[in-house]
């Protein structure tokens, strides 16, 4: 049967190209994995820090640049977020003193995310914690050759949903 034939069709027919069960069952794994870990983390870094895994991803980026500078649009892509979910991020960041933003010169709307010694005390303080809660929801129980296969998987879908942008 043609790879787009479906088997409720009659033959030279085309339509949908159902899953398998394995398939099924493989996408129905990752779909939960991708709705549940968030919640899971962002749960243990709210109960711990007061900060939603959202922002605690955007405090460790910036966090990682050598100045603790980056744009506003480089934050995004790195936390594969929208520029205007970003936005109300980091105004909150701003208003709680963890963050600062700053126009970049020149032409164009850009904007630099600065990180205060204070943003940088709250994702020290805040890593340990989630650290730990990544090893156990992840790292710890998953076979060390699951984790290289769950990096190929990620970065290959990654690649097509944004050929462009990454990991």
């Amino acid at each position: 049967m043609p790879a787009d034939a479906s088997p409720d069709l009659p033959p030279g027919a085309t339509g949908p190209r159902w899953l398998g069960e394995d398939e099924l069952e493989a996408w129905m794994a990752a779909a939960a994995l991708v709705m549940r870990l968030p919640g899971a983390l962002d749960a243990q870094l709210q109960a711990e820090q007061g900060l939603t895994f959202f922002e605690y991803m955007v405090l460790a980026v910036l966090s990682e640049q050598p100045d603790r500078t980056l744009q506003m649009s480089d934050i995004a892509a790195a936390a594969s977020s929208s520029l205007s979910r970003l936005s109300h991020v980091a105004k909150r960041l701003e208003a709680q003193g963890f963050l600062r933003r700053e126009r970049v010169p020149g032409a164009g709307r850009r904007t630099n995310a600065v990180l205060t010694d204070a943003g940088l005390d709250k994702v020290v303080a805040a890593a340990p914690g989630h650290v730990a809660r990544v090893r156990h929801l992840l790292v710890d129980a998953v076979p060390a050759e699951d984790l290289a296969a769950l990096r190929r998987i990620g970065e290959t879908v990654l690649a097509r949903i944004d050929p462009d942008r990454g990991c």
